[in-house]
């Protein structure tokens, strides 16, 4: 196996508490039956143990087995400025290499994230689901990127509502969010979206 194909799955500890490990469960369980057609849990619960205090990222690095654990302190990137840019990539899994993701943020640098348009329609951030207030409710695109656990957490709530949403619609909506695992649900203010 390569390095290129190890899988990455990215959880919140805070305070030793694992949030929405449930989520992260599927997830794995999902990417290892369609990738490696393995049929048994990879039980993370009995391996992760959150540290007891403070905000920390726990990065779990898997294929067939877990390869390593580490828990990094975590402090949030600040977002004042996305700019939208078409591009083919596909991330249907949480794989470890995100080497297109990086090589957009590495031509893009006017910006402090990119939403990638794809075939027309918005799909994500290089870090995070997004979803725009359209002054009833919160949508969310129906075809991400990389289908994230926060996202389906709030789309189980629903508290989302899964369209197909054009880069047009930014102009439209009243606020727009990112979601992941590790910022939960973080409504932007003051954001200035460019097109590239």
């Amino acid at each position: 196996m390569r390095s290129t194909d190890l899988l990455l799955e990215t959880i919140k500890c805070e305070d030793g508490e694992i949030h929405h490990l449930e989520y992260h469960q599927n997830r794995v369980d999902k990417s290892r039956r369609e990738l490696f057609g393995l049929t048994e849990t990879l039980d993370l619960a009995s391996v992760l143990k959150a540290p007891d205090e403070k905000l920390y990222r726990c990065r779990v690095l898997y294929s067939h087995t877990v390869k390593s654990i580490e828990y990094i302190p975590y402090t949030p990137k600040e977002i004042k400025t996305l700019k939208v840019v078409p591009a083919d990539i596909t991330y249907d899994y949480k794989f470890a290499d995100r080497s297109e993701l990086d090589k957009l943020l590495k031509t893009n640098q006017d910006a402090d994230d990119v939403i990638i348009e794809k075939n027309g329609l918005i799909t994500d951030t290089t870090i995070a689901n997004i979803a725009l207030f359209d002054g009833k409710r919160w949508i969310t695109p129906r075809k991400p990127l990389l289908e994230g656990t926060m996202r389906a957490y709030l789309i189980d709530q629903g508290f989302l509502q899964l369209r197909d949403i054009t880069s047009d619609s930014l102009k439209s909506c009243e606020k727009v969010a990112l979601m992941n695992a590790m910022i939960g649900f973080k409504i932007l203010s003051h954001i200035n979206i460019l097109k590239s």
